[in-house]
């Protein structure tokens, strides 16, 4: 996961609508489906998609009023504490 794309996904959702991701993570999941593509390319659609998850979860943060900041904080605190596990 990157921090500049899911913040830059977050503002997307903040100027538009969180309808248009979810409707690109449905294209991208199916998209995974598809028997031909090379493990760079799943790669590449699966850090999209982890990207885009991110972005509506700080999103949903910040509907319950907490700071961009803070959600994107809280947000990678989560992240990097799975990892650790």
């Amino acid at each position: 996961m990157k921090i500049p794309v899911i913040k830059h996904l977050t503002t997307f959702i903040e100027n538009n609508d969180e309808d248009y991701i979810k409707e690109t993570l449905e294209v991208l999941e199916d998209l995974t489906e598809v028997s031909s593509l090379k493990d760079e390319e799943l790669d590449v659609i699966g850090e999209l998609i982890s990207n885009m998850y991110g972005a509506l979860e700080v999103h949903g943060e910040m509907k319950n009023g907490v700071s961009k900041r803070d959600a994107m904080n809280g947000f990678m605190k989560r992240v990097l504490g799975s990892i650790d596990q």
